[in-house]
């Protein structure tokens, strides 16, 4: 280092000013180049600081001392333990303002945005980053604890009744207050030490790492992860970080691959310590689903609603659809005003899914909506007949070709909508599409790039839609629909698998698919 060189609290105003001279101390020359990276939810500023010969490192500008000093302690630690974290290259005297090696531009986040973008659908690809992040995170929980200095973690050192209970409150005050819902505070509260109590039962010398997310992974060429943003870690349970990885609100993961991914992480975690049985294991983590759901609403209420941040308002619906199944599930039953008090949540109009239709005509027809099994005699011979009632309704989906014959009904009632997909663009006729189907995500993209299938569907979606709500309000028991295209491959597959999943989507009632001509079954059950 050269003497001339302005010391870093010459200039205390001017953080860029300092964090090149931070630079310069540690490669010996300016910056050829800085470019600003985008940020997320954190108040730290990331630049890419490029020298002549195209290296780059990344320059880190943060707002507290406290939190920039966990985390570069973090990443020493977790380096010498040979964990997948940057190295800190240098740090200012004030630890304001540090270097850290460049993982790249490539996040988890970014590498899966297709399965995200698509509701859902993730490729095989996709689905392996996914496995392998997955499986490396018992490695960073269960090695990155050992001989780690805890003092070192902020704001905290350890996951407690305390952080427990400022997670809770963070949810009352910025996003449960903000709805205006009446509620006991006293009640409330007392549900809330009980559950920070079952939070907390089970002590666990692993690091949390707090905000585990795609985000916050970055991938090398080699599709490998590496773990970045830790600096709010701290000792805990394993259970919150796969929660907050899985349930992420806007990943919208189908539970089948969470289930997988569940598996691979408990088989996973057996190579790093002793396991609790598989049934106490899902019962602890779907009690910190339901914890991490909870806090995320608050952080969402208070960057969304306070802060205006769309992101993390267009969070609060896959949020809020999360909260709705975990209720389901009877997670919250052992908090029974708890309970009450989401489940009010989850129904107001802002929050609640699509409410089915009531039927009104000018004629005199009318239906009621009180009990949507029971008969309504009212509604006129017209209308009323010795199968209302029945209910509840089951919606069959049909794949199938032409050239092999509409599906037959085995209910007895004829059979219901029959749909020609002929008239949309065939994939088929290219070779990469000829040993796929229209579940498969290439498939997928094409159709949806190309967009006939899309306006083919949303007139079937009305369609659809009318005759559901119609048949629930009357309680009948059976509705099919069939999509035929000439091999019954691609889009038929497409639209019957996404009309299934409209239907059970917005009203809940049991679905059954049949892709005939593939041999695929499945069934999509009630809400």
């Amino acid at each position: 280092m050269t003497s001339d060189i302005p010391t870093i609290n010459h200039c205390k105003n001017n953080n860029m000013y300092k964090l090149k001279e931070l630079y310069k101390q540690w490669c010996g020359e300016e910056p050829h180049d800085i470019e600003k990276i985008k940020g997320a939810g954190s108040n730290r500023i990331y630049f890419r600081l490029t020298d002549a010969n195209g290296k780059s490192v990344i320059g880190v500008i943060g707002t507290s001392r406290d939190e920039n000093h966990a985390f570069i302690s973090l990443a020493k630690h977790f380096k010498l333990r040979q964990l997948p974290v940057p190295d800190v290259l240098m740090v200012s005297d004030d630890e304001i303002r540090y270097l850290q090696t460049d993982l790249g531009n490539r996040s988890l986040f970014d590498a899966i945005s297709g399965g995200r973008e698509s509701g859902g659908r993730y490729n095989k690809e996709e689905q392996l980053l996914l496995r392998r992040t997955i499986r490396e995170l018992p490695n960073m929980q269960i090695r990155g604890a050992r001989g780690l200095d805890w003092s070192a973690c902020y704001p905290q050192p350890d996951f407690n009744m305390d952080s427990v209970m400022f997670d809770f409150n963070y949810f009352k005050y910025c996003f449960l207050k903000a709805t205006d819902i009446d509620f006991h505070e006293m009640k409330l509260e007392a549900n809330f030490r009980l559950m920070a109590k079952d939070l907390t039962a089970e002590e666990q010398d692993a690091f949390l790492y707090r905000d585990f997310q795609a985000r916050n992974i970055m991938l090398d060429h080699d599709g490998n992860p590496h773990f970045i943003d830790f600096q709010g870690g701290r000792r805990g349970p394993v259970y919150y970080d796969l929660a907050s990885f899985l349930w992420q609100a806007s990943a919208k993961y189908p539970q089948a691959l969470r289930n997988e991914l569940i598996d691979e992480y408990y088989d996973s975690l057996k190579n790093y310590t002793e396991v609790p049985p598989k049934q106490h294991f899902m019962q602890r983590l779907y009690l910190f689903v339901l914890f991490r759901t909870m806090q995320v609403l608050g952080a969402y209420g208070f960057r969304g609603y306070f802060e205006r941040k769309k992101h993390f308002i267009d969070s609060i619906p896959p949020a809020m659809q999360n909260l709705r199944e975990l209720l389901a599930k009877g997670v919250a039953s052992a908090y029974p005003y708890l309970e009450s008090i989401l489940r009010t949540l989850t129904e107001l109009p802002q929050f609640a899914p699509t409410p089915l239709k009531s039927v009104s005509r000018t004629d005199g027809f009318k239906t009621t909506d009180k009990n949507i099994y029971e008969s309504k005699p009212q509604d006129g011979p017209a209308t009323f007949s010795k199968y209302d009632g029945k209910g509840p309704l089951v919606v069959k989906v049909f794949s199938f070709s032409y050239k092999k014959g509409i599906p037959e009904d085995t209910s007895g009632n004829g059979g219901g909508y029959v749909f020609d997909c002929r008239s949309t663009h065939n994939p088929g006729r290219y070779e990469p599409y000829k040993k796929i189907t229209g579940l498969d995500e290439p498939v997928i993209r094409f159709l949806e790039d190309d967009g006939e299938i899309l306006n083919f569907l949303d007139n079937v979606y009305q369609l659809a839609d009318h005759h559901v709500e119609r048949y629930i309000q009357r309680g009948f028991t059976s509705l099919m629909f069939s999509f035929g295209c000439t091999g019954g491959q691609h889009r038929s597959v497409y639209s019957a698998q996404h009309l299934a999943e409209h239907i059970h989507e917005k009203y809940g009632v049991e679905v059954r698919i049949c892709h005939r001509e593939q041999g695929i079954e499945q069934t999509l059950n009630p809400k």
